[in-house]
């Protein structure tokens, strides 16, 4: 696996609470507190970031215009769950 671009340092100041957790994790996984953080960073990119970019992006579709009919949608999901049973 290719080692990924790195960005040139960054300052990140951090909640005392906080780097003594990341630390903690370091010194006990024999890894760098950048490697915590950086993994910690993807999470969040993964799972709370994405969930806001989706929340935007569901905004701006509505700004746009892109929107389905309520009632044509739960229409659909019926006539689905009709298929479905049969």
């Amino acid at each position: 696996m290719a080692k990924p671009v790195l960005s040139d340092p960054i300052a990140l100041r951090v909640p005392v609470d906080v780097l003594a957790a990341i630390e903690a994790i370091a010194k006990t996984a024999e890894r760098s507190r950048s490697w915590v953080m950086v993994r910690a960073m993807r999470y969040y990119l993964l799972n709370e970031g994405a969930d806001i970019l989706e929340i935007e992006q569901g905004l701006q579709d509505a700004r746009d215009g892109r929107l389905h009919d309520l009632d044509a949608v739960l229409s659909e999901l019926d006539r689905l769950a009709e298929d479905d049973a049969a």
